[in-house]
């Protein structure tokens, strides 16, 4: 999962500077830019010819493309159908200057030394592998009415609908990364049920431990294979999945309840107070005694 996990979501606080759904009638020929800021570019209907850092796509309805600042891209129709392209700027991380900075149609040697200093660094950088220019969704729909919503807040002006807009907007960017993270692994996305199968089950039964064993043949593959697909999947293998969620559980009937920690690591399975506590301090730091005078 490392490329869902390249950037901290929860410090993002995207700023929207623009949100338009506009159509360009052939022949439309837009000549090679660079942006200040990102664009998310989707194509609702018609057909386009778009370069990016020199790489040629053909943009179809359901495809979305994602420029980056100071990233040369130029687009072109196909053919003489309209070509309906809703689309946003957006700054991923608000800056002091982030309202002040316009929308750029100019190659980079044609701007000034004011509008280059309006080019944003480059957020995605350390994505591995880098998030691509090019798109094609699995499930456009999803995302096309995420982006109407927020060109439909941006046209209403309603109250507070700048915020409204951020928080569709967050929406909008995890989806597009789980998009781009089940196209990477299909293997995931081909036994997603089965996984979805074994993280229930575990999530509902933490009162014992779990073999592999069970769990392999709940998901009808070898614990050889699961535990590689679960941990591709979700970061941890089951086995650790099932402690975290049992110590979870633990955290709540400490700081809740007044049952003893005997008691507490009899109904969650652990085999004795003494495994308990092992287990409760490599995960949180500290002893759950000490965890419970911190109510």
């Amino acid at each position: 999962m490392e490329d869902l996990y390249a950037m901290d979501l929860n410090t993002l606080s995207p700023y929207i500077r623009v949100a338009w759904d506009s159509t360009l009638y052939p022949p439309v020929h837009l000549a090679e830019r660079v942006i200040f800021d990102y664009e998310l570019l989707f194509i609702k209907e018609g057909e386009c010819e778009v370069v990016v850092d020199g790489n040629l796509y053909r943009g179809i309805p359901g495809d979305l493309f994602l420029f980056k600042p100071n990233q040369p891209h130029s687009l072109r129709t196909m053919d003489d159908r309209p070509l309906r392209q809703p689309h946003l700027h957006f700054d991923l991380y608000y800056r002091d200057d982030s309202p002040e900075v316009p929308v750029s149609f100019k190659p980079y040697e044609r701007l000034s030394e004011q509008e280059k200093r309006w080019l944003r660094p480059d957020d995605l950088r350390d994505f591995h592998p880098p998030l691509p220019s090019h798109i094609r969704l699995n499930k456009p729909e999803a995302i096309e009415k995420l982006m109407q919503d927020i060109i439909f807040e941006f046209d209403r002006k309603f109250p507070y609908y700048e915020t409204t807009a951020k928080g569709l907007f967050i929406q909008l960017w995890v989806l597009l990364l789980r998009e781009i993270h089940w196209q990477r692994n299909p293997h995931l996305l081909s036994n997603r049920e089965q996984l979805d199968r074994v993280k229930s089950y575990l999530s509902h039964h933490l009162h014992r431990d779990a073999t592999l064993d069970e769990l392999a043949e709940l998901a009808n593959m070898s614990k050889y294979y699961l535990c590689r697909l679960f941990k591709k999947a979700y970061g941890v293998t089951p086995i650790q999945y099932h402690v975290s969620v049992r110590l979870e559980k633990a955290k709540e009937m400490i700081r809740f309840t007044d049952l003893s920690l005997t008691r507490i690591a009899e109904e969650l399975g652990f085999q004795s107070i003494h495994a308990f506590s092992r287990a409760f301090r490599m995960r949180e730091g500290v002893s759950p005694s000490a965890y419970r005078k911190l109510r």
